[in-house]
C-alpha cells in the first residue's frame, strides 16, 4: 500500500485533510502520555503530585523546544527537496536529520536531569510540590532521547507526506503507556515515578518501531544505518532555519514557564486545577496545531515544486476549516466542562478552578487557528527567521509585558488567562500582515 502523499497536485482541501487527519490522530495520542499520567496520578497519588506533573510539563516543552526547531527545519529541507524530487537531497536531509536526533537527545538528558532543581526553583514551585515534580522531571528526561529520535523520524516522514505511519505506532505506544501507567501507579504503587518510566517504556517502543520502518522501507527516505551522519552543508541547512524555530520554541516556551510561575503563586488548587485545563486544551487544539503543521508541509512541498497557486488556495482553506473546528468545540466543551475537569480529579476546588480556565477561553481559539496557519504557511517557504520575529514579539514579548503590568496589577486568574487570547491575535495580525506586504513580493505566486 502506497502510504506517501504528494500534496503538489490534485483536490487541496482533501489533500489537508487527507496528510491532516493521521496527523492530528497521531499528536492525539502521544496527548495521551501525560494526559493517562495526570488522570492516573491524579486520582491514586494526590492533588499535589497532579500538580507536580503540571509544573513539570511546563520544563520538559522548554528543554525541547530548541530540539524541535532543529526538527522543523530538517522538514522544511526534507518536503521541499521531495517536492522538487531530488532524491539525493532527500537522502542527505534524511541521514543528516537522524544524526541530529541523537546528539541532541543526548545534550538534552544531560542538560535536563542537572537542571532540574534549579528550573524548578526558578518558577517558584511550591514546597509540598517540589520534590515530586523533581523526582518525576528527572526520571522523565531520562528517556527524553528515544523522544527526540521518534519525533524527528516522525518528521521525516509527514514531510513526504507519510503522516499514517507515525499514528499506527503512537496508538501502540500510548496503549503501553496506559498499561503500564496503571500497572506501576495503581497496582505497584510507585506513585509519580511509575508513571514518569511507564511514559520513558511508551517512547522507547514508538522509537523502535518508527526507526525499524525507516529501515526497512525502499521509499526514497529509506534510513541505512551506515549513512547516518552530518553531510556536508545540510546541518548548516538545517540549522539556518531550525535555529529560528528553535529560539522561537524556546522563547515561547519560556515566556510559558513565565506564566506556569504566575499560576503557582495562587497555590497548589489552582495548580492542580491548570494541570487538568491544559491537558483537556490539549486535546482541543490538536487539529488546529496540526492545520499548522500541515500548512508547513503542504508549503514545502509545493514551493519546491513550483505551485505557488496552491500555497495561497491551500491556505485558505486551512483557515475556514480550522475557524469552523474552534467555533464547533467551543460550544461542546463550554457544555461538558465540569464533567470532562472531573475525569483528573473529585475535589471540588480543583474541578471550578479548571473549569474556569475553560470557559475563559473557549472563545478565543479560532483566533489561534488563523496565527497557526499563517505562521505554518510561513515557515514553508522556508523564512523560518520571519515566523520567529512574528511569534517571539506577540506570543512572548506581549505576553511577559501582559503579566508584568496588567496581571501584576492585580493578580487576577481571568487577566492571567486571557494574555494568550490577546497575543493569538497579535500574531495573526502580523503575520497577515508581513504574508501580504512582504512575502509574497519576494516569493511571487499567481492566482487563477
Amino acid at each position: 500500500m502506497k502510504e506517501n502523499h504528494s500534496m503538489t497536485s490534485g483536490s487541496i482541501w482533501k489533500s489537508l485533510v487527507a496528510f491532516s487527519i493521521p496527523l492530528i490522530l497521531g499528536n492525539l495520542f502521544q496527548q495521551l502520555y501525560n494526559v493517562i499520567d495526570s488522570i492516573i496520578v491524579g486520582n491514586y497519588v494526590g492533588k499535589e503530585a497532579l500538580a507536580a506533573v503540571g509544573a513539570g510539563g511546563s520544563i520538559l516543552v522548554l528543554l525541547v523546544g530548541f530540539y524541535i526547531g532543529a526538527a522543523t527545519g530538517a522538514g522544511i529541507i526534507t518536503s521541499q527537496a521531495y517536492g522538487a524530487r531530488d532524491m539525493e537531497r532527500v537522502h542527505h536531509a534524511v541521514h543528516t536529520s537522524v544524526a541530529i536526533a541523537v546528539i541532541g537527545g543526548i545534550i538534552l538528558t544531560v542538560a535536563g536531569i542537572v537542571l532540574t532543581p534549579w528550573m524548578l526553583k526558578a518558577i517558584g514551585t511550591p514546597d509540598d510540590v517540589f520534590h515530586q515534580a523533581v523526582v518525576y522531571l528527572r526520571v522523565f528526561i531520562g528517556g527524553s532521547i528515544f523522544a527526540t529520535i521518534y519525533n524527528m523520524c516522525a518528521g521525516i516522514l509527514n514531510a513526504v507526506g507519510n503522516s499514517k505511519r507515525s499514528l499506527i505506532y503512537l496508538i501502540i505506544s500510548s496503549v503501553t503507556n496506559a498499561v503500564l501507567d496503571f500497572v506501576f501507579v495503581g497496582v505497584f504503587r510507585w506513585g509519580i515515578i511509575g508513571a514518569a518510566v511507564a511514559s520513558d517504556v511508551s517512547m522507547f517502543v514508538s522509537c523502535v518501531f518508527i526507526v525499524r520502518f525507516l529501515i526497512k522501507t525502499s521509499d526514497s527516505y529509506k534510513v541505512n544505518i551506515n549513512d547516518v551522519r552530518l553531510y556536508k552543508g545540510v546541518p548548516s541547512h538545517i540549522l539556518k532555519l531550525g535555529i529560528p524555530s528553535g529560539f522561537q520554541s524556546v522563547v515561547i516556551s519560556l515566556s510559558n514557564v513565565i506564566v506556569q510561575a504566575a499560576v503557582n503563586s495562587f497555590g497548589s488548587d489552582i495548580m492542580a486545577g491548570c494541570t487538568a485545563y491544559t491537558k483537556v486544551e490539549g486535546f482541543m487544539l490538536l487539529p488546529i496545531m496540526s492545520l499548522g503543521m500541515a500548512a508547513t508541509t503542504y508549503t514545502g512541498q509545493n514551493y519546491g515544486a513550483g505551485e505557488g497557486e496552491r500555497i495561497i488556495k491551500g491556505a485558505r482553506i486551512s483557515t475556514a476549516i480550522g475557524v469552523g473546528y474552534a467555533i464547533v468545540v467551543a460550544i461542546i466543551v463550554y457544555f461538558t466542562a465540569p464533567y470532562i475537569i472531573s475525569i483528573f480529579t473529585d475535589e471540588a476546588a480543583v474541578i471550578e478552578s479548571g473549569v474556569f480556565m475553560l470557559n475563559c477561553m473557549l472563545p478565543t481559539y479560532w483566533l489561534l487557528a488563523i496565527f497557526n496557519v499563517k505562521a505554518g504557511t510561513i515557515r514553508g517557504v522556508g523564512k523560518t527567521f520571519q515566523s520567529m520575529v512574528i511569534s517571539v514579539a506577540s506570543l512572548c514579548v506581549l505576553r511577559i509585558i501582559w503579566i508584568t503590568f496588567v496581571f501584576a496589577d492585580s493578580h487576577s486568574l481571568f487577566l492571567l488567562m486571557i494574555n494568550y487570547p490577546v497575543t493569538w491575535l497579535a500574531g495573526a495580525v502580523l503575520a497577515a500582515v508581513y504574508e501580504k506586504k512582504y512575502l509574497w513580493k519576494k516569493h511571487p505566486v499567481t492566482e487563477n
